[in-house]
């Protein structure tokens, strides 16, 4: 028989075998590798993530689909895109993020450095979330309750204690149960005093841990059981001590349902902590940085919806214990005085302007603001006279008012704060509109007090947007390792400071530093 002709170029070039996995070998003339190439191909997203799969568990020289006649093995497959895939979000990221989708990062002009602080920022901000969500509960259960609580009255509520568990300056606020999901709740029905009302403008409030949260409302006849100072009820007594044959109608009042239960106002902790503030001056001046801190970020939320705050003073604004740590830390709490409370501004109304007031008499629109606590600036010089009151320097109306001719009030030097807040008072106080600073920046100075740039960075470097922008970077690094070490520790868990100390690094940028340290220091 003849010899059979010889094989075709092209099907010697079939038959031979492929290059071992990972292998740098490559043969002179074959096309370079490229994405979606059969020879080198990384496996495309939809497969590296197919049936929840690790990527490490898929060799890149898994299955393939079978080559047709019409294509060469140097060739991509037709439904191979040469396009790069699309790098996954910093936010993303997470430790079992796949290797490729690292590797298209740290190949991005950020490299390195630029992936480790988004992915920082990133956890600042989930932690924050979850901190906050701790605090103030949910939203959708927050939701739920509400609509459970609809058209409820006295008589669905439980009378947990006839006496108030706080008086404010504007309310009554009794403890109430409530049984929703097989479990009892427990919130505040909060009783307004006369013409002290300010429930239409409260239920269009939104979330904010340091604003109250309205849950419900509802008019009614108060229940006899109730003990409200000059309201006769049932602990009415006659003259022998027994009950009137006819007592007096219990008044219908209006009543709104509160989230948080108030333990005291402001000016009941201020006066029962002189002792404290004697033996632990610098624990009780940081516990005042942080509830001033509570109270500048409620008053930024509320002017964002253009409402104001009603009477700032101290018996307005409420305190509550933020919620008990797990049952194996319970050993641990901090006694009564020396844990931060969570405070709640509890009174508001609308809001006719944002602009804060410049008078032609720099005088009157000092004394008016001080006198009468409806104009939005007031705040500014309320906060500021807040400062005096909690490390209790006495610096009554009259005392300002003579401001002209005499200085401000001495602070004693008692602790590492103690200059600032003297300085942040000073600040707020300023008889020109145009010098007294903002209550954005006050928040900015208070949380500068509390967690730094303190004025010791300065001491050997000079002060600049490079140098804040590392200090920046170092402490943000820093706090993620100290709630994993508390973490793996099993030590508290974060509460009410370690959430305030994330948003202040969450937010904040080496030009507001630089800003806030030419302010204070």
């Amino acid at each position: 028989d003849p010899a059979p002709p010889p094989l075709p170029k092209k099907q010697l070039q079939r038959a031979e075998s492929l290059p071992e996995p990972g292998s740098s070998h490559r043969c002179h003339g074959d096309p370079e590798p490229q994405a979606g190439s059969i020879l080198y191909s990384i496996p495309p997203p939809q497969l590296r993530h197919e049936e929840g799969a690790p990527p490490r568990d898929r060799p890149s020289w898994g299955a393939r689909k079978p080559l047709t006649k019409c294509q060469s093995l140097g060739e991509p497959l037709a439904q191979s895109s040469p396009q790069k895939a699309p790098s996954p979000s910093l936010k993303e990221l997470t430790f079992g993020t796949a290797d490729g989708e690292l590797g298209q990062l740290l190949e991005s002009p950020a490299g390195v450095c630029g992936v480790v602080l988004g992915c920082q920022e990133a956890a600042l901000a989930r932690l924050s979330a979850h901190m906050q969500e701790e605090l103030v509960g949910p939203e959708e259960r927050q939701q739920l309750l509400e609509a459970e609580l609809a058209g409820k009255r006295w008589a669905a509520l439980a009378v947990l204690d006839p006496r108030p568990c706080c008086q404010s300056g504007d309310a009554w606020y009794f403890r109430v149960g409530f049984t929703f999901e097989h479990s009892q709740l427990q919130f505040a029905a909060k009783v307004p005093k006369p013409c002290c009302s300010s429930l239409g403008v409260q239920s269009s409030l939104g979330t904010h841990c340091s604003i109250q949260r309205l849950l419900g409302r509802f008019t009614d006849r108060l229940p006899g059981e109730l003990v409200l100072p000059g309201i006769p009820g049932k602990q009415s007594q006659g003259p022998s001590g027994e009950e009137p044959a006819c007592p007096a109608p219990r008044p219908v009042l209006q009543v709104l349902l509160c989230a948080e239960v108030p333990q005291q106002t402001l000016a009941d902790f201020v006066k029962g902590s002189h002792a404290l503030h004697r033996t632990s001056p610098g624990h009780y001046e940081r516990l005042g940085c942080l509830l001033l801190l509570q109270l500048c970020m409620g008053l930024e939320h509320l002017r964002g919806q253009n409402v104001a705050q009603g009477d700032l003073c101290p018996e307005n604004l409420l305190l509550v214990e933020c919620p008990c740590p797990p049952q194996s830390q319970q050993g641990q709490k901090e006694p009564l005085g020396l844990s931060l409370p969570r405070l709640l501004i509890s009174s508001f109304f609308k809001a006719q302007e944002k602009q804060r007031p410049c008078s032609s008499s720099q005088e009157h629109d000092w004394s008016q603001g001080l006198a009468a606590p409806s104009p939005p600036a007031a705040a500014e010089l309320s906060v500021g006279r807040l400062i005096y009151q909690i490390l209790h320097v006495d610096i009554s109306l009259e005392n300002i008012l003579g401001f002209r001719s005499k200085r401000l009030p001495e602070i004693p030097s008692l602790s590492i704060y103690s200059a600032g807040l003297k300085r942040l008072a000073t600040l707020l106080l300023h008889r020109d509109p145009h010098q007294r600073v903002s209550i954005e920046q006050a928040r900015g100075i208070l949380q500068a007090l509390l967690w730094g740039p303190r004025q010791e960075l300065f001491a050997r470097s000079r002060k600049s947007l490079a140098l804040l922008q590392s200090w920046l970077e170092v402490k943000r690094a820093l706090l993620l390792l100290r709630f994993a070490e508390n973490s793996a520790g099993a030590r508290v868990s974060p509460g009410l400071e370690e959430w305030l100390c994330c948003q202040y690094f969450q937010g904040v940028t080496e030009h507001t530093l630089y800003q806030v340290t030419q302010v204070l220091y």
